[in-house]
């Protein structure tokens, strides 16, 4: 039972950091969208891609909103129901941030496309250079969530391998157990033994003392004729 305890919490800890790293990815993708310069078919890409990170985000809350309403302790059921209300309240602040970014990504870009009509091929070449600009804020958005990621994998991995451990304690404490109730097995049936042979033992010695007091009474009775034969 303990082993299968440890293994819920570990399930627990995967389920949060699951959820903590969707929730930077929210963060960094509605960066995205306050830096979008245009045109509006790529900030419809992106509000796409942002849309698939709340639905992972919303299943993950389900999911550890269930493992709080199996906990058996009525503590550690309230904690985890706390947590999925944070998180909760995280990505409705999250969606409130991002609806304000396509505001004002749509406004940008409207008056940018209206700027541009109106100065023409300078705007082209500013435009150009903000592109690389934030083509470059990107990469190294990019590259930070990355390393998020492969930290977040580490984490899962380890979690993996001590889900592992416990499995193989579980096991090992179920072997034993069968050897313990194998040894009461062979206890018993010695208790019973020597209980029957120091019954014998009392028996034995009861004849003994039963013979020697008729060996006893014959020796006595023998005496007594031939010494006083007319007693």
């Amino acid at each position: 039972m303990a082993a299968a305890a440890a293994a819920s919490d570990v399930h627990v800890r995967i389920c949060h950091n699951e959820l903590v790293k969707c929730d930077l990815e929210i963060k960094a993708a509605i960066q995205d969208i306050r830096d979008c310069p245009g045109p509006m078919s790529r900030l419809n890409e992106l509000n796409a891609n942002m849309k698939e990170k709340f639905h992972q985000q919303r299943l993950k809350l389900q999911e550890l909103e269930q493992m709080a309403k199996e906990q058996d302790k009525e503590s550690e059921k309230q904690a985890l129901l706390k947590d999925v209300e944070n998180h909760r309240k995280q990505m409705l602040s999250n969606q409130t941030v991002w609806r304000k970014a396509n505001v004002a990504c749509k406004n940008a870009i409207d008056n940018s496309e209206k700027d541009e009509l109106l100065q023409g091929g300078d705007f082209v070449r500013q435009r150009k250079t903000t592109k690389e600009n934030l083509a470059e804020s990107a990469s190294d958005i990019t590259e930070s969530l990355m390393s998020i990621s492969k930290m977040m994998s580490q984490q899962v991995h380890q979690s993996e391998e001590t889900v592992q451990t416990l499995a193989t304690s579980s096991r090992t404490i179920l072997e034993a157990n069968e050897e313990f109730k194998s040894m009461s097995g062979t206890i018993q049936l010695g208790r019973k033994l020597i209980t029957k042979y120091n019954r014998r033992e009392l028996t034995d010695k009861l004849l003994i003392f039963l013979a020697l007091a008729l060996f006893l009474s014959t020796v006595l009775y023998i005496l007594k004729k031939r010494l006083f034969p007319f007693w």
